[in-house]
Formats: structure tokens, C-alpha cells, sequence
């Protein structure tokens, strides 16, 4: 079952729920958190708008290097997680963006800290998306604290490591599709990054693989987000926080539409065992890597950009 955390709850009560849960489950439910409905009611319309559009638009903005812009339908599936399968690929489209930069900031030339891709012809569509990421983003800065906390550490131990931090958001959208073997909206994986937060929308599809196998369905609770933890969180725990597999199944009969907010710490970021979660008999599991150069070897595995360059030719699957 799926923990539900209250936000306004207080910090200690949240990080003891946090280590219950991210311990054995790897995903919870938060309510009271401070994004307000109308915010979130206007993202999943950009979402929706975006995708109306015609495919000679979404080309216009095929992703670049940095991972931003469109990817195309059934263009690419996680190949590189402990969870991924022989899947056909997923059957959804999606649009990223990143933190929107200045060409004078210093991190504007980095990979994944270039631009971002813009239609030209959505006016609100930029703003509203990074009103979106912004408010989100302070939801998981908020977080923080608690779970320093949970895990025995100083509440400021991870400021330090998110001043600029890396996130990707993602609208996708999910068109009804036959159910099939190997076919998903979107196969078995875990997630790269810390932490994902997902606005609900109401849509069933996806689902979690419990700790004793199966999976389950993630239950719709009104005005809230589903939050799991990524592999970055689970490398930094040493395997103490989970980094759960999921995967979400075709819509049946309805679209549907899916916001995924995926927040990372800084691209200079070491990912290095914790003190807690190591000792003797317990050494680190991994080598200590930067979060940036883990970020380049992940998107060029399973997201190339390269796979969709085909489509400014016009050879496309677009559903």
C-alpha cells in the first residue's frame, strides 16, 4: 500500500513517515503541500494544448542536445534500468524542458544546461510552464529537511547540493492504445534522478511493483502528488531508500495526460554514500560519481536525441 504524508504535518513526524516508507515502498502520496489546484489545473491544459497540435509543430521543436524539446511517439524506452524489460516501444509523446537559463549564466554551456525549446505559436505556454517548475521545484526543496532528517543526518545536510537544481519536466501524453504483449504507455524502469513529483490526474495507468512482486495500481487521491524515489537517492542511501520500479499500461478508450516533475541535485553534484548509511560490514556499494556525467551516460542510453532527427524529414510515427 502506498503511504499518504501530510505535509503540514511536523518535520520530525515527516521524516520518520519518509524513512518508513522509502525504506520499504519507494513511494507516497503528499497532500497539503502547497501547489495550488488552479496551477495545476493550467499545466495539465498546457499539456493538452501542446499535444493538439499539429505534428509539422511538435517537429519545429525537436529535442537538441541538452534533452529539451519534443520526442515523438514510440521513439525510445529505458533500456538501462534493473527493471527494464524486452519491451516494444512506449507509446507516448512527450515535451521536456530543463531550468530555464541566460546565455550569461555560467552553467548555459553545459550539457543540460543549455536552452530550451519554445513553440512558437502557444502564447502562455512558456510562462505558465515555468511558473509550474518554479513552485514545484520550492515543493522539493521544502522536502529536504525532513529527509536529511530521516536519515539521521543534519536537516541543512543536502542544501548544499541543490542551490541549482537539475530538473527535467515533462509533459506526456498517452493515446488510447490496443493492450499487448510488451506494449506499454511506458515500460518497466526507475527513475534517474532524486526525487519525481506527479500531480495526479484522475487517469488511472500507472503502477508500482510491490516489494514482494506484482504491481500495483497508484490510487487517485484528489489535489495530491505522487512522489518516488530516483536512483540518485537510492545510490546516495546505499540501497537503504528504495528506487522502486513502475511502469504505466495504455490508456483504455481516454487520453491521458501525465506531468512528471524530476528533480535532481546540481550537475556538479558528487553522488557519494552518506555517512549514516555505511559502516563496517555495510561499505559503499557504489563508486562516487557526478551527477551531471551520470545524467550524459542515462539520456545518451535511453533518450538520444539523435533519435529524432529522422523526423525533420518527415518520417514519423506520431499518433
Amino acid at each position: 500500500m502506498i503511504p499518504l504524508i501530510d505535509l503540514s504535518r511536523g518535520r520530525a513526524e515527516v521524516a520518520d513517515a519518509l524513512a518508513a516508507t522509502l525504506e520499504h515502498v519507494g513511494f507516497f502520496i503528499v497532500v497539503n503541500h502547497g501547489v495550488s489546484r488552479e496551477l495545476v489545473r493550467r499545466a495539465f491544459a498546457e499539456a493538452e494544448r501542446f499535444h493538439a497540435q499539429s505534428p509539422e509543430a511538435k517537429r519545429a521543436v525537436l529535442m537538441n542536445e541538452h534533452n529539451n524539446g519534443y520526442m515523438a511517439m514510440a521513439r525510445y524506452n529505458v533500456r538501462t534500468s534493473r527493471a527494464s524489460e524486452a519491451a516494444l516501444p512506449d507509446m507516448n509523446e512527450a515535451f521536456f524542458i530543463k531550468r530555464e537559463r541566460g546565455p550569461d549564466d555560467p552553467l548555459a554551456a553545459r550539457r543540460f544546461g543549455g536552452p530550451n525549446r519554445w513553440p512558437a505559436d502557444l502564447p502562455g505556454f512558456r510562462e505558465t510552464l515555468l511558473e509550474y517548475c518554479a513552485t514545484v521545484d520550492r515543493l522539493a526543496l521544502g522536502i529536504l529537511p525532513a529527509l536529511a532528517l530521516s536519515l539521521g543526518l543534519p536537516e541543512d545536510w543536502f542544501a548544499p547540493r541543490f542551490t541549482q537544481s537539475q530538473f527535467s519536466f515533462r509533459l506526456s501524453h498517452y493515446p488510447p492504445a490496443a493492450r499487448e504483449r510488451g506494449r506499454y504507455g511506458i515500460a518497466p524502469h526507475t527513475d534517474v534522478n532524486f526525487l519525481t513529483f506527479l500531480a495526479q490526474s484522475g487517469v488511472p495507468g500507472l503502477q508500482i511493483r510491490r516489494e514482494g512482486g506484482g504491481w500495483e495500481d497508484v490510487p487517485f487521491v484528489a489535489d495530491s502528488f505522487v512522489v518516488n524515489t530516483g536512483d540518485m537517492l537510492h545510490r546516495w542511501t546505499n540501497g537503504r531508500y528504495k528506487s522502486t520500479p513502475h511502469r504505466a499500461l495504455p490508456p483504455a478508450g481516454r487520453h491521458r495526460y501525465a506531468i512528471p516533475y524530476f528533480f535532481g541535485p546540481n550537475l556538479d553534484a558528487e553522488i557519494r554514500c552518506v555517512p549514516s548509511c555505511a559502516g563496517p560490514g555495510n561499505p559503499p556499494r557504489w563508486p562516487p560519481v557526478v551527477y551531471g556525467d551520470h545524467l550524459a551516460w542515462w539520456y545518451d542510453a535511453n533518450y538520444n536525441a539523435a533519435d529524432q532527427q529522422d523526423l525533420a524529414t518527415g518520417s514519423s510515427v506520431d499518433a
